[in-house]
């Protein structure tokens, strides 16, 4: 029995996996959330079957109806310019939540796909709010989600404003090292899900220029980038360069 207990942690895509289970509940859930409370989310929480590479989860200007939760893989969100290019607008990895954009006007303002096979859990947004009225522990956590979204939008415009490529690219990097380390994950050693263009489009630089930076912090030897893995030997070089970019 444990041994079958065991399998069930670690199958992220398993959909009957409950939130007693996944080993994200700690970033997920506040954790002084008892277990009955727990029961009680777990009952709202819908879980599909793994998305593939490429599925949407939602699109620009649908009906918002859900949040979600990512349990595996990784997913971006992207709008149109004006021009009807593609702007990245983000990159979710396990843990985080996706889909708050469209609480203020009733509609998404992003549209969601994922970058490789993945698994969320689906959380009814009216059910959510309702249920977070009862448990004032998980409408605190939810209003830290939402506190640390606009703080990432807030980080991603000062980047963007006012930092060299350089800067760009590293303090990128120490974002991910963070977000794994968040997961209880390697935080010098990771795979990067994102493309060289779709990182290039996020940071608002060249796939040229993008892939001229790594290739140089590859040759110092302050990182090594094997496809889309990359291990970062020198962290210190790499916050300097980074100018010590709050990324957290």
């Amino acid at each position: 029995m444990a041994e079958t207990h065991s399998t069930r942690i670690q199958c992220h895509t398993n959909p009957q996996v409950s939130c007693n289970d996944c080993r994200l509940n700690s970033i997920c859930l506040p954790i002084s959330l008892q277990l009955d409370d727990i029961d009680r989310l777990d009952g709202i929480i819908k879980r599909g079957r793994p998305l593939q590479k490429g599925h949407f989860i939602y699109r620009l200007n649908d009906a918002f109806k859900s949040v979600y939760a990512v349990r595996s893989g990784s997913l971006k969100t992207f709008t149109l310019n004006d021009q009807g290019e593609e702007q990245v607008t983000g990159f979710y990895l396990p843990g985080e939540i996706l889909g708050l954009d469209g609480i203020e006007s009733d509609c998404y303002t992003n549209s969601a796909i994922a970058l490789e096979t993945s698994s969320v859990c689906e959380i009814p947004f009216s059910q959510m709010e309702n249920l977070s009225l009862s448990i004032p522990t998980l409408q605190r956590r939810f209003f830290q989600i939402m506190s640390r979204e606009i703080k990432d939008d807030q980080k991603l415009i000062a980047l963007l404003s006012s930092s060299s490529a350089e800067e760009r690219i590293t303090a990128f990097l120490l974002s991910i090292s963070t977000r794994n380390q968040r997961r209880q994950l390697s935080p010098n050693a990771f795979s990067l899900p994102m493309s060289r263009t779709d990182m290039a489009n996020y940071l608002g630089l060249t796939i040229e220029t993008t892939s001229r930076i790594i290739s140089r912090l590859n040759k110092l030897e302050i990182i090594k980038v094997s496809r889309n893995d990359v291990e970062i030997f020198d962290f210190d070089a790499v916050r300097a360069l980074s100018k010590a970019f709050d990324c957290k």
